[in-house]
């Protein structure tokens, strides 16, 4: 039967619903359907905010108002997104969320789907724990995408399961703070169940989904990510899929709860400024035009020697800060490295260090 998977950040939680339906239903079942927003952040796509049906070429309709992203899809120039790819790799159906029309469209369109369908279960998958947030703490970056689900989700007469993997590796809500909302402790990954997206992970920027399954495969320490640094455990719990009381999280989520009558994005958009004080989409945008520029300009070659001298510097820093590993979007960042770089850079660690690659993250070297 049909597996039905909301990924309920888009993004890394796409690539990670493909680890879920592998420890949950086996090589048995037939590939699931995976719903996920095209928001890949500025690092794949240079407009800001999530991409709607008008934004691709090649879709192919799935339900009424339901869209699939196929192999020979493809983003409208300038945008990108990594769903293309990602079905060319991976065996499931992956269809678009359009959050144009707010919640009362996402959920028109999950009623369509699962009407046409009829899946044997109808999953919201978040990895991180973001979802089980108040939506107004101070450490949280991008609540919008997972209260638009979360409302979505509630709204549906289906039986709905929100399912968390991961938690605390998203680097938004302490462990301690999401163990007595993670519900019991379904599953735990391991690296049977993590292989075949985790080589995605090898070209996919997502460090969520990267340390989700670098712990499946029995990495442990600590990880620094992106921005300010951020140290993420890696620990026994990480690799851990909890199942989450979904009423409870509506009741929790204010954000959530603000935009469950929403008509469109701009509106759901009102919202999260009134209660988290932003909007993620108006970080994107003051970051566009800088994003625009870098995906236009060609790349460069890598100086190699320049490149293992400053590697060498930033490891002993991120030591010295308590780090044992990092991800190689963080390397990327740190060295000034353009993010159309990171793969090249990767390649090149890799073939001169490939003892420290634990895939897909780095292993910083110990003294």
């Amino acid at each position: 039967m049909t597996r039905l998977i909301v990924a309920a950040g888009g993004g890394g939680d796409a690539v990670a619903a493909a680890m879920l339906h592998a420890a949950l239903y086996g090589d048995d079942d037939r590939p699931a359907v995976i719903l996920t927003y095209a928001w890949d952040r500025l690092l794949v796509d240079p407009v800001p905010g999530p991409r709607g049906p008008a934004d691709f070429t090649g879709l192919r309709p799935l339900a009424p108002g339901v869209r699939a992203v196929p192999a020979d899809a493809a983003p409208v120039p300038p945008a990108g997104s990594t769903l293309p790819r990602l079905a060319a790799e991976l065996p499931h159906t992956f269809a678009l969320i359009d959050p144009f029309q707010g919640v009362e469209g996402m959920t028109r369109g999950l009623e369509e789907l699962i009407a046409h369908l009829t899946p044997g279960s109808v999953d919201l998958f978040d990895v991180g724990g973001d979802i089980l947030a108040r939506g107004d703490e101070p450490t949280l970056q991008s609540p919008l995408a997972d209260a638009l689900s979360l409302a979505a989700c509630s709204r549906l007469d289906a039986p709905v399961r929100l399912l968390v993997a991961g938690p605390g590796l998203d680097g938004e809500i302490p462990v301690d703070v999401l163990r007595e909302r993670l519900g019991r402790r379904l599953l735990t990954l391991g690296p049977r169940q993590v292989e075949a997206a985790g080589r995605v992970l090898e070209w996919h920027p997502s460090e969520a989904a990267a340390m989700l399954s670098a712990t499946a495969r029995g990495e442990r320490g600590l990880c620094e990510v992106r921005g300010a640094g951020l140290l993420v455990p890696l620990t026994d719990e990480s690799p851990a899929v909890h199942e989450a009381n979904l009423g409870g999280a509506l009741r929790r989520n204010r954000l959530a709860r603000a935009v469950l009558a929403s008509t469109s994005l701009d509106e759901a958009e009102r919202h999260s400024r009134e209660i988290c004080g932003y909007s993620e989409i108006d970080y994107e945008r003051e970051r566009s035009a800088a994003a625009v520029r870098l995906t236009q300009e060609p790349p460069a070659e890598l100086d190699r020697d320049a490149v293992l001298e400053r590697l060498d510097a930033f490891e002993s820093e991120a030591r010295a800060r308590g780090a044992t590993h990092t991800s190689f979007r963080r390397i990327t960042e740190v060295l000034g490295i353009p993010g159309s770089q990171r793969l090249p850079l990767r390649d090149l660690l890799i073939r001169t260090r490939p003892e420290q690659y634990a895939p897909p993250l780095w292993r910083l070297r110990q003294d």
